[in-house]
């Protein structure tokens, strides 16, 4: 293989296969050079000298913190000659005429482990765990009771965010422009949507108005904690505004932290160069992604209707036993005389005395049926609407992703096949001058937007990677709402076995030797 050098530098040329073979293993994947700390770890494998090595470093250029091709190619004859036990110098290049020696690091395919970035570095992958997200932050969410407006009754809420130490009040409104900004912000992220702002009119439903705002405000509080534990969010000024303005003209405020920042296309350092960081499998990836995570949500969905049917019945079942304990009540209070029988002594008397008291027990037992309810909705549902909020957020994504950067881009493609179809036809038949201008303007603005489009469908294509494993980041959280569940039921079960189990000697008094046993009949 011959090679052309000159005052000690490599041209270009003819080089090695193994050398092309090293660079294209070692070289960074968004750029066509090598990064110096690549270059080090390659370094450290030739097992030579450090001072040999430190000679060879020297004879090496590079800038911004990375090598050229030829600038490896150099160092990669440098490290060959002080192999053989030569002093590297680019001096001894001139002398490779024929051909450059080769060195000795093994096969380039095991080379490719020195490139390999920290998780932290790679932009495309998201370094999280569920419990940093939870941990992140804990807002809540609390009804501001009695709030009027001077014509209209309307619902204030307090909000505290456990990460900036401060609570804040903010109306559903203030929410609806919140969101609004966030979804022109982060058009190409999991934006959770808001619970309405009222129920629908025309609809049947046994909700009250008091159940419905109570709804409302546990949607709002998911919302905001999804929002506030994004990795891409929480320490956005649009963000921080929302949780942390103190003021009554906080929506201004969010509008200017918008106009201030823009979209996050605009913002992102990386925005333009996201095509290089993609896998070539990304559309394949994608859909088996967005099948998997339907399935996962269809499931979860019906998890957290039997948990809703679940808590009900619990309620339901509180409600039972203390109306049943109302009538034991009623049956002991009621004082009608008793007429005399010829037949055995009757204790009705006695028995229906003793009646009114187990009232106690049973309101006891009401009670703590109630209480495994709101576990059961606090604990378990609750989780499965977070968990379930996200997932819809996901697929909401996914849509504008393929409704809307994808759509616009095919538009725009479109209209660019009219204008060239145009200009071929003024080609052809002679037009005024300033028309044709005009048309060949019109022509490169839309091939400037054409391709500003198609950076914003790879950036958005990063972007649905990155929220997938999210997704994936979050779904331990079944194991939390498994050990929420198992731990609500052992609570309540053991919690209403201890009342019964001290209401059962107090039967002894009603039926006597029976008590506990079959009846005779």
């Amino acid at each position: 293989m011959t090679i052309t050098t000159m005052a000690g530098e490599i041209t270009e040329g003819s080089v090695p296969s193994y050398y092309r073979e090293v660079y294209e293993a070692i070289r960074c994947r968004a750029e066509e050079r090598v990064q110096v700390e690549v270059f080090h770890r390659l370094l450290d494998r030739t097992e030579l000298h450090k001072a040999v090595l430190s000679q060879i470093a020297e004879h090496v250029d590079f800038s911004d913190g990375f090598l050229s091709k030829l600038s490896l190619y150099k160092a990669l004859a440098l490290i060959a000659l002080a192999q053989q036990g030569k002093q590297p110098s680019p001096k001894l290049l001139e002398n490779c005429i024929q051909e450059l020696p080769k060195p000795q690091l093994g096969e380039p395919k095991d080379l490719c482990a020195l490139r390999m970035q920290p998780a932290q570095e790679d932009p495309l992958t998201v370094s999280q765990t569920l419990d940093k997200l939870l941990a992140r932050d804990m807002v809540k969410v609390e009804l501001i009771p009695e709030k009027k407006g001077l014509f209209l009754k309307h619902v204030e809420y307090q909000i505290t965010s456990q990460y900036f130490k401060i609570s804040v009040y903010r109306r559903y409104s203030d929410f609806d422009v919140f969101h609004e900004f966030l979804i022109q912000r982060f058009a190409y992220r999991m934006v959770p949507a808001l619970p309405p702002k009222r129920m629908l009119k025309g609809v049947l439903t046994s909700v009250s108005e008091r159940d419905f705002i109570e709804g409302r405000r546990r949607a709002l509080c998911r919302f905001l904690n999804l929002v506030a534990r994004h990795p891409f969010f929480y320490e956005d000024e649009l963000v921080k505004t929302f949780l942390t303005f103190n003021g009554s003209d906080v929506q201004p405020k969010l509008r200017d932290a918008y106009k201030k920042m823009g979209d996050e296309f605009m913002t992102n350092r990386i925005a333009t160069q996201a095509k290089e960081y993609l896998p070539a499998d990304i559309q394949a990836q994608f859909s088996a992604s967005r099948e998997l995570i339907r399935n996962i949500h269809n499931s979860f969905h019906k998890l957290r209707d039997r948990a809703e049917r679940m808590a009900e019945r619990s309620k339901e079942n509180a409600t039972d036993l203390l109306m049943f304990g109302r009538e034991l009540s009623t049956l002991g209070s009621d004082d009608s005389s008793i007429p005399s029988l010829s037949s055995a002594p009757c204790s009705w008397g006695t028995l229906r005395r003793s009646l009114k008291g187990l009232s106690v027990e049973f309101a006891l037992l009401s009670d703590k049926a109630a209480q495994q309810g709101r576990r059961e909705e606090d604990d378990v549902v609750e989780k499965l609407n977070l968990f379930l909020d996200l997932l819809q957020s996901y697929r909401d994504l996914c849509e504008r992703h393929e409704k809307g950067v994808l759509h616009e881009h095919q538009r725009a493609l479109q209209k660019y096949s009219v204008m060239k179809r145009q200009m071929m036809s003024a080609s052809v038949q002679p037009k005024e001058q300033v028309s044709v201008e005009q048309l060949e303007s019109r022509i490169v603005q839309q091939e400037n937007a054409i391709q500003t489009m198609e950076l914003r469908n790879y950036f958005s294509l990063f972007c649905l990677h990155q929220e997938t494993q999210l997704i994936f980041t979050y779904l331990p959280i079944t194991s939390h709402i498994l050990g929420a569940f198992v731990n609500s039921q052992v609570q309540g079960h053991r919690e209403m076995g201890e009342v019964w189990n001290d209401l059962q000697p107090k039967l002894g008094c009603l039926f006597g030797a029976n008590n506990g046993m079959k009846p005779p009949y």
